[in-house]
Formats: structure tokens, sequence, C-alpha cells
């Protein structure tokens, strides 16, 4: 039992630290929403608008998206570079700036999902456990030790009872937060789309 309740609280303390760790990569606004308007300051051309955007909304997405608005920036004044290969540039800056942020949003998760199965597994454990308890007090000579068959039946269930718990509890924040993570990463995909979309337009012919 104390096992199986130590992987409870586990699961519970890492719930909230990545509850709070994925809303600081969303960032201050709506991440639907700035994902949005900055595509729409993209394809407007509007590069420096883009970049306010970034600084008032900040997080993961926010950070990737201004390291490659930089990088725009800065291969526009290279003029020994063709635009193919500025274009590379900035896609290469967008992926090690995604390199850097994206791994931080599953931190701990692959600790949940262990715990999916352990909670289980221990809950099995102590059920097998309370019933040889229980099954040990039948056996005894003489009349039945009821106290000891009731003890017995009561861990069984009891473990039974929090493994089933604890692993429900991890296979759900599990689920909600690689689906929170693939939506940051879909915003990331997006907008980094969107740079390389809004550079190969505005030199399109060049």
């Amino acid at each position: 039992v104390p096992i199986i309740l130590t992987l409870l609280l586990t699961v519970i303390a890492l719930s909230f630290e990545r509850l709070f760790a994925l809303n600081r990569a969303k960032g201050k606004g709506n991440l639907v929403k700035f994902v949005e308007q900055a595509k729409a300051k993209l394809e407007a051309g509007d590069i420096a608008g883009a970049r306010q955007l970034c600084d008032a909304q900040k997080g993961a997405v926010a950070n990737i998206l201004r390291a490659g608005l930089i990088r725009y920036e800065d291969v526009e004044s290279i003029s020994n570079l063709n635009n193919d290969e500025k274009a590379a540039i900035i896609q290469k800056e967008i992926e090690e700036a995604t390199a850097l942020e994206l791994p931080t949003l599953e931190q701990n998760l692959p600790v949940i999902a262990t715990i999916s199965t352990l909670g289980t597994l221990f809950g099995l454990l102590g059920t097998v456990l309370g019933m040889i308890k229980s099954f040990a007090a039948m056996g005894n000579e003489g009349a039945p030790d009821s106290t000891k068959l009731a003890v017995g039946i009561s861990e069984a269930l009891y473990n039974t009872a929090t493994g089933i718990a604890t692993g429900a509890l991890a296979i759900i924040s599990y689920g909600y937060f690689s689906g929170a993570v693939q939506n940051i990463t879909n915003s990331v995909d997006e907008v980094g789309f969107a740079i390389g979309q809004t550079y190969t337009t505005k030199h399109l012919g060049k």
C-alpha cells in the first residue's frame, strides 16, 4: 500500500508540474489566437509586427518564432547567398530553436507513462498478498480467524482500488499532456512554415 500511495502522489505532483510547465510554454495569451495573428502578420510581410507579438506572448512557440524572425532579418543583409540558401538558414534556425524548446515539454511524461503500468501491477500484487493472508487465516487448525480473514480481504480490496486509481489517473494525465504537447508542436510547425512561405513569396523571382 505505501508503494502504491507513493506512486499516486507522484502522479499528482508530476501532473501539476506539467500543467504549470505547459502553461508557461504556451505563453501569456491564447496560443491559437497568437498563431493566427502571427501568420496574418507574416502573410502581410509585417516582420516587425510579428516580433512584437512574440515579445508580448512569450513562451516556447513565441521563442521559436522570434528566433526565426531574427534570422530572417539577418539573412536579408547577406548578399553572397542566393534565396534558397537564405531560406535554408532560416529553416535551420527554426529547427535548432525547436530542438531546444520542445524536449522540455515532454519532460516527466515517460515517468507518468511508466507509473500507469506500475500502479496497476503493484495493486495486483497487493491484492494477491491480501488474499494469501485471507487463505492463511482460513487454513489455521480449528476455527478460522475471522479477524485475520477480514483484514486480509480488506487489504486485498484496498490495494485493488488504489492500484486501479493510480493507473487510471496516470493514463488520463499522460493522454492529456501528450495531446497538449502535440498541439504546441503543431503550432510550432504552423509558424515555421509561415516564415518560410513568407520569405519565399517575398523573394519569388528575384
